[in-house]
């Protein structure tokens, strides 16, 4: 098979829960320890850090790799869903894995396979691992897919867990209630391997925690941002990163510059202490370097990206309440000096549809869209959920048709915001990318 007839191949051939939701989805571990065992076990080949938790996962995951491949480390990064090449998701040392090894992977060993019936994550975190030992990589960061506990990554034994922090989404898999989501993410908690906690809000969430790492005597560090961080960080405008006086690395500016950055910040710095300690090596330089460079080192895309000046425009991945409520906050403040805030939103119909509505923007002029995959809500669905949200606007029905719209009518000095869902952002990028718009 060619490259893309072999993408063809799984997408069509295993489940896919990006593309379709519940039904593809596979709690449990059995499938993944086949496919490991018959390969071999190749994560056993290199260190491993683990990283769960609702939000902010992948930006921690790809400043910890951009960190460690500036202190001279070969790093693998496993993350999950992709924007525009599926090859984003599996890298070494921030290039994708090659179409060559995609296709023949699957071709040498979809015999055995087959007749497991995987899932596309099942498979394709398979392949990564394999990828991984082929490449004789130092440090593996691999992104939890969904939840944790029964999630197809669990089968790894990390030198690290870590997990973000804590709030709804996938509530019809992982559980109604903080306590149980929080239960959930707690699997990926090993015995005698060190686990550090992100952001911890509630004291019912850390004592989940806790619970864990004492049942299975993990080392547990819960980030105090006292211990991080000398001073509040602050968001430097003009140049667009953020400034941190760490207590560790002094001086940081972070290329990544959504709100939620801070949290991420410091969760990283805690798993660094925790790497220091263990005896890995990384300089002060390689942290500064990491942290200033990461988008360029790593390829990560959609975090608070601006891909136009001017009108502004900003895409983002943010796609639940809790993302939301950092998001409501730095687009209003953002549109401050703006004329117009025009947003371009589309969701996923498995999400809290009227619970991220109500975090969102009022005064803006909303554009609902729908991604072309069969979990996106309906435009004209969302539309009739924003008018009771008290948003205004009207229903596009694609991502494209949305974004051209907005291109002809809004002025320099207003501001755009194109996100709700990962596909949304996917689909918005390569306009932007190969400057295929009108303006």
């Amino acid at each position: 098979m060619t490259y893309e007839e072999t993408l063809h191949y799984l997408y069509t051939s295993t489940p896919v829960f990006e593309h379709s939701g519940a039904s593809a989805y596979k709690p449990g571990l059995e499938t993944s320890l086949a496919l490991d065992n018959y390969l071999e076990n190749p994560h056993a080949s290199y260190h491993i850090i683990h990283v769960g938790g609702t939000n902010g996962k992948g930006s921690v995951c790809h400043l910890l790799a951009a960190i460690l491949q500036e202190a001279g480390y070969k790093v693998g990064l496993y993350t999950s869903p992709h924007l525009v090449d599926f090859r984003e998701r599996i890298r070494v040392n921030g290039q994708m894995i090659p179409k060559e090894y995609v296709v023949d992977f699957v071709e040498k060993h979809k015999d055995f396979f087959e007749p497991l019936h995987p899932s596309f994550f099942e498979l394709t975190s398979t392949m990564a691992f394999d990828y991984f030992r082929s490449q004789k990589i130092n440090f593996a960061i691999i992104e939890v897919g969904l939840g944790g506990r029964l999630d197809s990554t669990n089968i790894i034994t990390p030198i690290i867990s870590v997990i973000t922090n804590i709030s709804k989404d996938h509530t019809q898999f992982l559980g109604e209630t903080l306590g149980e989501i929080a239960y959930e993410k707690a699997g990926i908690i090993k015995p005698n391997v060190p686990a550090v906690i992100g952001e911890v809000r509630e004291k019912e969430i850390a004592d989940i925690f806790i619970k864990k790492a004492e049942q299975v005597n993990a080392p547990l560090f819960i980030v105090n941002s006292k211990e991080m961080l000398a001073e509040d960080a602050f968001l430097l405008e003009k140049e667009k990163e953020w400034y941190y006086n760490t207590v560790d690395y002094g001086q940081l500016f972070g290329q990544l510059n959504g709100l939620p950055q801070v949290a991420n910040t410091q969760t990283v710095l805690c798993v660094l202490r925790v790497l220091s300690a263990m005896g890995v090596t990384i300089s002060r330089e390689a942290v500064r370097s990491g942290f200033e460079h990461v988008v360029d080192i790593t390829g990560l895309q959609g975090r608070w990206q601006e891909v136009l000046s001017a009108p502004c425009t900003i895409l983002d991945t943010g796609h639940n309440t809790g993302a939301w409520a950092y998001l409501t906050f730095q687009i209003e403040s953002c549109a401050k000096s703006r004329s117009r805030l025009y947003m371009i939103i589309g969701l996923s119909n498995d999400k809290d549809i009227d619970g991220i509505l109500q975090e969102m923007p009022k005064h803006a002029i909303y554009l609902f869209t729908q991604a072309s995959v069969s979990r996106a809500l309906p435009a004209d669905t969302l539309a009739a959920h924003g008018k009771s949200a008290g948003l205004k606007g009207k229903a596009y029905d694609t991502v494209a048709e949305a974004v051209y719209h907005v291109l002809t009518v809004a002025g320099e000095n207003d501001m755009v915001f194109i996100g709700g869902s990962n596909f949304v952002v996917a689909e918005a990028l390569p306009l932007f990318n190969e400057k295929n718009y009108k303006q």
